[in-house]
């Protein structure tokens, strides 16, 4: 097996490997990773995109990347073709990675979240000192009926998505993921600027589907701009919706407000012929797990985040 640096590597000779890709994503995940592996591409043809591929006598086995924000390295993908052993080339081709990116100077910190296509990782992660979360990948028939809907609390006012709800909800996510499990998983929660961009990213870049604002609300107080809770919605591949983020601010927790915000936005998303609704949440955040089991989503795969130095 030959490891190659990604800016070496063309297109046509890893192609076939980013079709068998999309085909799990959309297979497993009902996912259309098109778009995603589209940005691949282009960063593969301007021989920009850091990361390593696998090679098994001249045919392409994996492939993983990363890339570089400030002082923080993420890692954006990993994949193995099942057609060879996975494990033993998902580890090298993370150990590769990983090395390059401590080497870079100043590099402080490590995200990863990774689908399992590329074999195990958590053996991998944890020999590089990775702080290691369960995060489960959820599915929802929105063809099925639904427990009823409550309406907002009184004096609440519930409108949908409007570019002006930007700044608002960027505090309400960092107010809301201070002291919460996903803000050690993603530190953007943790200061309005770094939540700002999440949301820049998850609304506008296509790495989250396409933003739905039919099925994306708000809750807040009438005569202010202020939010209590959101719910933001992504449309993944044709009739499935993604939910891209849920938040409920502390002190209204426990209210049923989560419930209002999901139940709104997937009858929204049936309104739009929308079939399925997938969501993810990491397993330590029991409380939303019991919410969306409640609510009939059922758990189809689980995956590994990881955060370096613990």
């Amino acid at each position: 097996m030959n490891l190659v640096d990604l800016r070496q590597v063309s297109v046509r000779q890893i192609e076939p490997l980013l079709e068998e890709e999309a085909r799990h994503w959309r297979d497993e995940l009902h996912w259309d990773y098109r778009s995603a592996l589209d940005l691949i591409k282009r960063f593969l043809e301007a021989h920009a995109l850091c990361g390593c591929a696998a090679f098994e006598n001249g045919t392409a086995a994996g492939y993983s990347f990363y890339v570089l924000e400030d002082q923080k390295g993420l890692i954006g993908g990993l994949y193995v073709s099942p057609k060879f052993p996975q494990a033993a080339i998902g580890h090298r081709l993370l150990d590769e990675m990983l090395y390059a990116m401590r080497a870079v100077p100043q590099l402080s910190r490590i995200e990863a979240q990774l689908m399992p296509f590329g074999g195990p990782v958590e053996g991998p992660l944890r020999e590089h000192g990775f702080h290691l979360f369960t995060r489960q990948f959820m599915l929802f028939d929105l063809q099925k009926s639904s427990p009823p809907r409550f309406g907002a609390s009184p004096g609440m006012r519930l409108d949908r998505w409007n570019d002006r709800f930007f700044e608002p909800c960027a505090k309400l996510i960092y107010l809301c993921y201070t002291d919460h499990v996903d803000g050690e998983i993603n530190d953007q929660y943790r200061s309005r600027t770094g939540a700002l961009k999440f949301l820049k990213n998850i609304i506008l870049l296509p790495g989250c589907g396409q933003f739905v604002p039919g099925a994306s609300f708000v809750l807040r107080q009438p005569g202010s701009d202020d939010l209590i809770a959101a719910v933001l919605t992504s449309e993944v591949s044709s009739g499935v919706g993604h939910t891209t983020q849920i938040c409920v601010l502390p002190g209204y927790q426990g209210n049923g407000i989560g419930r209002l915000l999901m139940q709104t936005s997937a009858e929204a998303l049936r309104a739009m012929k929308f079939r399925e609704l997938t969501l993810t949440v990491t397993s330590e955040n029991a409380a939303a797990v019991k919410l969306y089991e409640k609510l009939g989503f059922i758990t189809i795969r689980t995956f590994t985040a990881g955060v370096w130095p613990r």
